[in-house]
């Protein structure tokens, strides 16, 4: 015979790595180190002065 399993206790196993699972997926997608963010939020300054200098006055 197989070994006996408790449902409510594997459902809720399974749950629990569903979870985990989705937050890795999460934090790989959503998840900036501070520096990351840093240089980026420089970056976008940068091409905002660059195109702000760029820009054509309108009559």
């Amino acid at each position: 015979m197989g070994e006996v399993v408790n449902l409510r206790l594997a459902r809720k196993a399974k749950k629990r790595s569903d979870k985990q699972r989705e937050a890795d997926a999460n934090r790989a997608k959503f998840g900036l180190t501070k520096a990351e963010k840093a240089a980026h939020r420089l970056d976008n300054a940068r091409t905002e002065r660059v195109l702000d200098g760029a820009r054509r006055e309108q009559d």
